[in-house]
């Protein structure tokens, strides 16, 4: 229904409600206002007129604001209309519809919220101080090379725990426990110096992999027990790791001659590199012990000079070599009758520990000058013996020959024996105990 028509009709309705109520007054007026009946219908019709105008004032308040939101202007009769009726005007939340929207408007429109929402965005930075400079902000990010240091850390602590589970192992297989309590056992007065030999050995066999072989030195005056020594290291490493890997070489017998030296020599370095290999092939150290090695013949230390010093494989480097000599002895004994203390509260790795660093240089320098071999050696010197150490000789041998241990009897064979004076209480043997064995057997 158009415009035009919806107000025509509402026109006429009006004009036929005034000609109805013109006719009804002057027909009343005749008639005394008729009856009851044409006053009721009137005022039906009265309200239905007034429903309907309320009905387009409110149609042409809604086409108004309409307009308005379309941006067009309004024209003619609707103006002149809205005016007439005197519609109020009210205010409502306005409604957005699509209708009277040109293209050209939808995107002047759609350009415009594009502005408003870059400028919002704009809008949206981070204001610095002055003078503190645009920085961007620190963005803490969980970076992986944690989790691989974790992991390198975890691997590493596995292997070294792995390493020290070996070293265990390792030491054990050569029964040092055992070896340690033996010498304590066997040889008298010499405490300090079996300390030095037993660490040593201790970090030597810890490991399967050297880079040079241990070369050890023990010396000492005849008599303080050097020979006993090397019995029992023997012994020892024959039961734990071989008999075959093990050689004990008695200069004076196996090569008296000076003459058949160069013999021996080559003789010594097939046997040495035969064991060598042998014990590469079980993955274990063999030991060398040369008795009386101040007997040494030069070609012999020379090939053994080669031997520890050898570059040709690794299994040259995983051997232990043990000296035992009496070289040096005159510096030995004269430091300690020169220098000995009457310090009763120093312990006996204490004076050892000060007698080796007093004596070491001393004795070096003069190894050295005898042949290079003594500078690739750990030169461990052995003290004079005491009374009381001799003492105990005699005891230990006749309990081992199945003598009675008298008191009395082992003082009076103690004091056959020779000493040199008094030094700060101490009483120190010349022979030590070489003699001790030879007067047991004459009782």
């Amino acid at each position: 229904m158009g415009d035009q028509d919806v107000y025509d009709r509402l026109s006429g309705s009006q004009t036929d409600g005034e000609m109805g109520e013109e006719k009804g007054e002057s027909e009343g007026e005749s008639e005394k206002r008729g009856s009851w009946t044409g006053a009721e219908s009137l005022y039906q019709f009265s309200s239905s007129l007034r429903a309907v105008v309320r009905i387009r004032q409110k149609y042409l308040t809604m086409k108004k604001r309409r307009l308005e939101l379309a941006g067009l202007g309004v024209v003619g009769p609707v103006v002149g209309a809205g005016l007439f009726t005197g519609a109020p005007v009210r205010t409502s939340p306005k409604i957005f519809t699509f209708e009277g929207l040109t293209p050209s408007s939808t995107t002047t429109t759609f350009s415009s919220l594009l502005q408003k929402r870059k400028k919002k965005k704009r809008s949206r930075r981070v204001m610095f101080p002055s003078g503190g400079g645009c920085r961007a902000p620190v963005i803490k990010e969980h970076s992986r090379a944690k989790n691989c240091l974790f992991l390198l850390c975890t691997i590493l602590f596995l292997q070294v725990y792995n390493a020290i589970e070996n070293l265990d192992d390792h030491v054990l297989r050569y029964d040092l426990e055992g070896l340690e309590k033996t010498l304590c056992r066997e040889v008298f007065g010499q405490q300090g110096a079996m300390e030095a030999l037993l660490a040593q050995l201790r970090d030597y066999l810890s490991t399967y992999v050297h880079n040079k072989p241990l070369v050890l030195s023990l010396h000492g005056t005849s008599g303080v027990g050097k020979s006993h020594v090397g019995r029992l290291l023997a012994g020892h490493f024959r039961s734990v790791v071989g008999e075959p890997l093990v050689l004990q070489y008695f200069v004076l017998h196996h090569c008296p001659l000076e003459d058949d030296a160069w013999r021996c020599a080559r003789a010594l370095t097939i046997l040495v590199s035969e064991t060598v290999l042998r014990a590469e092939e079980e993955e274990k150290i063999p030991v060398f012990i040369f008795d009386e090695a101040e007997h040494l013949h030069p070609e012999l230390l020379d090939a053994l000079r080669d031997l520890v010093q050898s570059k040709l494989s690794n299994e040259y480097l995983n051997a232990v070599y043990l000296f035992l000599s009496n070289q040096g002895h005159n510096h030995i004994t004269k430091h300690l009758l020169h220098n000995s203390s009457s310090d009763s509260m120093m312990t006996v790795s204490e004076y050892h520990g000060n007698f080796v660093k007093e004596l070491t240089p001393l004795l070096r320098n003069t190894l050295e000058m005898l042949h290079p071999l003594w500078a690739e050696a750990e030169l461990i010197p052995l003290t004079l013996l005491e009374k009381g150490h001799v003492t105990e000789c005699f005891l230990d041998e006749m309990m081992r020959e199945g003598f009675y241990p008298d008191r009395t009897n082992i003082e009076r064979l103690a004091g056959e024996i020779e000493y040199y004076p008094v030094v700060w209480g101490r009483v120190y043997a010349r022979t030590g105990c070489k003699q001790v064995v030879a007067k047991v057997n004459l009782l």
